[in-house]
């Protein structure tokens, strides 16, 4: 495991040459490799959260497609549609963008709710469907979305059962102080220098290791808890009301299962650990909670339900 988890050092080696600092942002794009996994991130703008996408898929093999997600975007500009050639009295399907290995969403919530829905079916079943026919995307296929947590005039939120597909949710913040002097350092470069040192099929092989690491029923039983813990009627109070009024489906348990299993490959562990559970709940619970209107008003977040909940729930 370590030495297989070695081999994929090159890939952030060649990140962090236009990349200031964002280790976590980082760890977390690359567990989403490994379990083939949506990520949405959200974050101010000039945060470098495109370019972030646009230097992971420039060090990688994979194809890699962008859209601009705006107001005027139409669902066949993103999946494809059915061109007429009247000499056949034919109908013949044109490829949209998304099929691609990694796809990047930019400003995802820019786009009315029938644009994002053109994604549900590629997201989860990772397929197309044209007319009456259904195309496969190419294996790995990734959607990297981002978005603007603040600007909200002109923007649709995207609805939970596109969120609940996302296997992370990240939020990038400011960096630190010693960070920026760095990124005033290299404003010059121009993501030129990243070479692609991985491709497809060796992502698609590493995903299947990791997914071989083992996990003890004691660890998948205080997922199951922690997940069934965000449900209402579990007791959350937050100033003596009631925390959440929707909490995490199974897709969520079997995402953190999947994630933990990652994050320990990449390690360099053949086992996880009750803290890589730990580590990655609020990546993977934070988009799929909904809090009350009650504890909104009241100043509470999702992560400190979260946190609350990784602070009750006894570990094994």
């Amino acid at each position: 495991m370590a030495q297989t988890a070695h081999s994929l050092e090159p890939l952030l080696a060649e990140c962090r040459k236009v990349i200031v600092g964002q280790p976590q942002l980082l760890n977390r794009l690359l567990v989403a490799l490994l379990c083939r996994g949506h990520v949405l991130l959200e974050g101010l703008p000039g945060l470098a959260k495109t370019r972030t996408i646009k230097t992971l898929a420039a060090a990688s093999h994979a194809t890699f497609r962008r859209i601009q997600f705006t107001p005027d975007l139409l669902p066949s500009d993103v999946v494809g549609t059915l061109v007429f050639d009247p000499k056949q009295l034919t109908f013949t399907p044109k490829r949209g963008p998304i099929f691609a290995n990694l796809l990047l969403a930019d400003e995802i919530n820019r786009a009315p709710s029938k644009v994002q829905a053109a994604l549900l079916e590629a997201m989860e079943e990772r397929q197309v469907t044209l007319g009456e026919e259904s195309f496969a995307l190419p294996d790995p296929f990734l959607v990297l979305a981002t978005q603007n947590p603040l600007e909200q005039e002109g923007t649709f939120p995207l609805p939970e059962a596109q969120m609940d597909r996302f296997l992370f949710k990240l939020r990038v913040d400011y960096p630190h102080h010693e960070e920026e002097i760095e990124v005033l350092r290299r404003a010059h470069l121009t993501g030129d220098e990243v070479r692609p040192v991985v491709d497809g099929p060796f992502l698609l092989a590493a995903g299947r290791q990791a997914q071989q690491v083992r996990l003890d029923d004691a660890i998948r039983a205080y997922i199951v808890r922690l997940v069934q813990a965000t449900r209402p009627g579990h007791g959350k109070v937050w100033k003596g009301k009631e925390l959440l009024r929707c909490g995490a489906s199974p897709r969520a348990s079997l995402s953190l299962q999947a994630a933990s299993r990652a994050l320990a490959y990449l390690q360099g562990r053949d086992h996880v650990l009750p803290q890589d559970v730990v580590d990655l709940a609020p990546d993977v619970l934070r988009h799929r909670l909904l809090l009350t209107f009650e504890s909104e008003a009241d100043g509470a977040t999702t992560d400190q339900v979260i946190a609350q909940l990784l602070q009750t729930l006894p570990r094994p």
